[in-house]
């Protein structure tokens, strides 16, 4: 065969280049020269394919050569780093294997293969893949249709090429051992030595969660909330692999059809009816937090007047600084971050299919659905989430009018007065669901014209000119929310109006300079008063009709809908029924923590051999609709499934 003669003759021409017994006396060297000449040889070799496999990729998964050679040449792209960790993978695979640059055959085609997934994807889904696209293989499927239906040839060729990859493949693995380099016993523990700590050093800083110098060095910066350039500048491998430990969601143990029809609800009164339909507005106020709860420190005037005299509770933030999109995911759905993988963010990762929501509640109840936030669709990926959720339409910045701004971001006032825009074009009953901008940091010095709360305390000018404009923005975002309600209170048609922070604000060094917690970050685990301190935010439900809602106390964002359904005076399996008995029980269920309605925490509740039936339940269902069979849809969500009726 001529391919194997011609394979035979390159691989003994490496060999004899790299020998040491043949390569030393030719040119006067001597053994231990040759001996580190061969070992560069065969290290420079492996290299080069790195380089050669990455840019591969890169051209496959951007469908430009001329944009993966600015990706290689990029310094401050995490090319290099990329080809490093592939450099490991080939030693430590060829030191296990036992053949020298066997590790090439094993992994082009797992690099390669998905790189081409990848770039179908962008073409009909517009969206790069993803780790837990493995979790939805009926999504895949539904893919190859399209494909073959609009490029049959292309299609034709997806099939041959398999074919002939695979007994290429096998013919590349046998011809490789027989005929590869074999690695001596020391050769191939030095290989296992080098690679093996760096590569697991590599994985110790991926973890995007928790900030890492090192990884800042070497350019990864994960993009999570925005996986279009993720993947750009991180290229395909690197953001694929930040991506893999959201994958990991397996079914809860017990997990089956038998299961889910042995949850109990509490029953549904016949003819069930709520008085009238009362229009709901929804404001997630971006980073909302009181700020007079900070210790030696005090600010005059009180920037919240109007939400310390409605306020009905707090919401228990699973998130600290940022996360928007997890306390969002809780709040539509009434579904837990504390039964996802750690690190995950549902709105990227999980969200392919129709999932329950308000959305859908609402709709099947004849209202109109509608989200609005006054920032880019593609932020969060709202724009596919939110019709996922069976919202009708999403307003924002491209298509509202534009806005006045704070700083960079559009007003709460401004965003305010367009809701109420919306609000009276609209004849049939509304459900908003509003997420503000004016909140979010950083809160430079020189946002507002003019601060109006003065902050008096011991603190560096630096903290008190960012807690100063923070202060302002709660004040303004107090001040819309008495407009909204001073509009609602002129309607006659009932109008609920629904507040809550998404998280405490990053504020960094205000924190410890304050007193107010010793890092810059919230903990993750603690005492029941110190998570309660770092992640709690205000609540607010209000009716133009009966006023605020009282005495709510702390709860997660998964139970606004029992609270903002149970205010509507309306009924659901789900949302008021279901979710009901578990906030009879546990009004807070955090990843590492569980508050019953005693106020008595449970910590680390996860690893405990069982967990109350409650939680089982609710995990079994949270699993069922989200990546199990969707056995509970017609029980649990009536609505939804006739909304989406042959989607799903």
């Amino acid at each position: 065969m001529k391919l194997e003669t011609a394979l035979a003759s390159f691989e003994t021409a490496v060999h004899a280049a790299t020998a040491s017994k043949a390569y030393g006396p030719q040119i006067g060297f001597g053994a231990r020269q040759a001996k580190a000449l061969s070992i560069a040889g065969r290290l420079i070799l492996s290299l080069l394919l790195s380089i050669t496999l990455i840019f591969l990729v890169e051209w496959i998964a951007r469908n430009s050569a001329l944009e993966a050679t600015q990706f290689l040449l990029n310094p401050a792209r995490p090319a290099w780093t990329t080809i490093g960790v592939f450099f490991l993978l080939f030693l430590a695979l060829d030191a296990a294997f036992a053949r020298e640059n066997y590790s090439i055959i094993l992994i082009a085609p797992l690099a390669l293969i998905p790189a081409f997934v990848s770039r179908q994807k962008q073409i009909f889904l517009s969206d790069p893949l993803y780790p837990t696209d493995f979790l939805f293989g009926r999504q895949i499927m539904e893919l190859m249709p399209v494909l073959v239906r609009d490029r049959p040839w292309t299609a034709a060729g997806i099939v041959v090429g398999l074919i002939v990859a695979v007994f290429a493949l096998v013919w590349l693995g046998r011809f490789a051992w027989r005929r590869f380099p074999v690695l001596a016993r020391r050769q191939r523990i030095a290989r296992l030595a080098v690679a093996l700590p760096l590569l697991g050093a590599f994985v110790h800083i991926m973890d995007y969660n928790n900030f890492s110098w090192v990884r800042d060095r070497l350019q990864v910066i994960p993009i999570m909330w925005d996986q279009t350039e993720n993947y750009r500048h991180n290229g395909f491998a690197m953001a694929f692999a930040l991506n893999l430990p959201m994958a990991n969601v397996t079914a809860p143990a017990g997990y089956m059809a038998n299961a889910i029809d042995n949850i109990p609800t509490r029953p549904m009164p016949a003819g069930t009816s709520h008085r009238g339909k009362p229009d709901v507005i929804v404001l997630m106020s971006e980073s909302f937090w009181d700020p007079t709860r900070l210790p030696n420190v005090k600010l005059s005037p009180d920037p919240m007047p109007t939400i310390r005299e409605m306020q009905s509770g707090n919401v228990f933030s699973p998130e600290f600084g940022g996360m928007t999109a997890n306390v969002e995911f809780e709040a539509l759905t009434g579904f837990s971050n504390a039964f996802l993988p750690y690190g995950s963010i549902p709105y990227q990762q999980y969200i392919r299919n129709p999932i329950p929501s308000l959305a859908t509640f609402f709709r099947g109840e004849g209202y109109v659905a509608r989200a609005v936030h006054p920032f880019q669709k593609w932020f969060w990926n709202r724009s596919a989430v939110y019709k996922a959720f069976g919202f009708e339409q999403f307003k924002s910045e491209e298509n509202m009018p534009p806005m006045q701004k704070r700083g960079i971001f559009a007003s709460d006032e401004s965003l305010t007065e367009e809701i109420i825009r919306q609000a009276d074009d609209l004849r049939d009953p509304f459900f908003f669901f509003t997420v503000t901008l004016q909140g979010h940091g950083p809160y430079e010095a020189n946002r507002y014209a003019r601060n109006t709360i003065k902050v008096e305390g011991n603190l560096p000018e630096s903290d008190r000119a960012a807690l100063a404009t923070y202060a302002q923005g709660i004040k303004e975002a107090d001040d819309s929310l008495k407009k909204l309600m001073d509009w609602a209170n002129e309607r006659d048609r009932e109008t609920i109006i629904v507040l809550f922070g998404d998280h405490l604000p990053p504020l960094n060094t205000v924190y410890p300079n304050t007193g107010f917690m010793n890092s810059l970050t919230a903990s993750r685990k603690g005492s029941l008063e110190q998570m309660k301190a770092q992640h709690e935010t205000p609540l607010v439900v209000w009716s133009n009709k009966t006023g605020p809602v009282k005495d709510i106390g702390t709860i997660s964002p998964a139970f606004l809908s029992y609270q903002i359904l149970k205010q509507g005076g309306f009924e659901h399996p789900y949302y008021t029924g279901f979710l009901g008995n578990i906030f009879d029980k546990y009004p807070v269920i955090d990843r590492y923590m569980l508050i019953d309605t005693d106020g008595k925490d449970t910590p680390a509740w996860g690893r405990k051999k069982t967990i109350p039936s409650l939680i089982r339940d609710y995990r079994f269902l949270q699993h069922d609709m989200m990546f199990g069979k969707r056995y509970g849809t017609d029980r649990f969500f009536q609505s939804h499934a006739d909304l989406f009726a042959g989607a799903m």
